[in-house]
């Protein structure tokens, strides 16, 4: 068992979208893998889900990265 527990601090003015908790939170609360940021603002950090959706839907649209083997088209298709 640890003597200390150790816990990440954050700067102030930083803003983070904890995904565990669906809300936005100064300074990293929430372990890095449940969160997204650090943003500049709270209302950047609101929009990160939308930021996340546009960036999955550019890449997935994106002829140099889509090789057409998604879900629906792998050999197992059918």
């Amino acid at each position: 068992m640890a003597l200390f527990k150790k816990r990440t601090a954050g700067k102030p003015g930083e803003w983070f979208y904890c995904l565990e908790h669906k809300r936005v939170e100064e300074g990293p609360d929430c372990p890095a893998k449940d969160r997204f940021g650090p943003y500049a603002s709270p209302e950047e950090a609101r929009h990160a889900m939308d930021r996340a959706r546009e960036r999955d839907l550019e890449w997935e649209t994106d002829p140099k990265w889509h090789d057409g083997g998604g879900p629906d088209t792998g050999p197992d298709a059918g």
